[in-house]
């Protein structure tokens, strides 16, 4: 972890910027996947790779490494893109996403790449995972930390509310979900299709220390996630409020680009778009 002042801070906005360059790019590239969850969580996933993770991308198996495990694994995308920019394989790669043979698989598969904790897909199972990393943590008293993130319209699942309810019966204060609260699924908005509020409450009840931040605001995740390190005999949710599409205003809160890519066209305003951003970013530092 890296002294957050504000020059750490615009280059964590750098990251974040070239980072959803890079989804859009290689969504272009495979011509299916998903575009607005991707970009919501940028922000979140450069202040990971960049700032929060005790890690080594050229030891990616190392034994005390911090453990990040992505449950709603459609949203890839941006973690290759910030795996790639942290040094774990070559920024080239990520334009094989979703290609026959490809590492870089729609949904991550933890024996194709290394640096990911498990292979994900089916919605609603990341969190027992995590859990189970945990849980296995305490059982051998490492000190190293188990991050989930999840999607909001996962809390749909049942199985969700079962982890969630042993966590807080075991007190994992090593485990920290974050939730991407961007409001959208397939099929709409969550509190239409769904509702899934009282969501701090729901936590709560089942002996959660919940904090709530902008999870594009990179700054201020970076410190809820250090202050869940303060917390003890229970573990931490961060409901991470995100705007779905983020950077690119023609995908911003639209649900119908959840499960959608941008065409040539519509991938050309994107990165201008970034583009513009990403000079608007480095002005601020000088």
């Amino acid at each position: 972890m890296f002294e957050l002042n504000d020059t750490k801070i615009i280059e964590l906005e750098e990251k974040a910027n070239k980072v959803r360059e890079l989804i859009i790019s290689s969504l272009l590239e495979a011509g299916s996947g998903h575009s607005a969850g991707p970009l919501g969580m940028a922000d979140i996933f450069a202040a990971f790779y960049f700032n929060l993770l005790n890690h080594d991308p050229k030891n990616p198996e190392w034994e005390d490494r911090d453990r990040l495990v992505l449950s709603n694994g459609h949203i890839c995308p941006v973690r290759y893109a910030a795996m790639a920019l942290a040094g774990y394989f070559r920024v080239e790669e990520l334009s094989t996403l979703r290609k026959l043979n490809s590492r870089l698989q729609g949904h991550p598969h933890r024996n194709s790449l290394p640096g990911l904790e498990t292979t994900s897909g089916p919605l609603g199972e990341g969190l027992s995972q995590s859990i189970g990393i945990a849980l296995t943590a305490k059982l051998d008293k490492k000190n190293y930390r188990v991050y989930c993130v999840a999607s909001d319209g996962e809390h749909q699942e049942g199985n969700t509310w079962e982890a969630a309810m042993f966590a807080g019966k075991e007190k994992l204060d090593n485990l920290t979900l974050i939730i991407d609260r961007n409001n959208i699924q397939i099929d709409g908005f969550t509190e239409d299709v769904m509702p899934l509020e009282p969501l701090k409450g729901k936590y709560e009840a089942f002996n959660w220390h919940v904090l709530e931040v902008d999870g594009n605001n990179v700054k201020a995740f970076i410190d809820v996630v250090n202050e869940a390190k303060s917390v003890h005999e229970k573990p931490t949710v961060i409901i991470a409020k995100t705007i779905p599409g983020k950077g690119v205003d023609f995908m911003e809160n639209d649900f119908t680009w959840h499960g959608k890519v941008p065409d040539k066209d519509e991938a050309k305003i994107a990165l201008s778009e970034l583009r513009t951003l990403e000079g608007k970013i480095e002005n601020e530092s000088q």
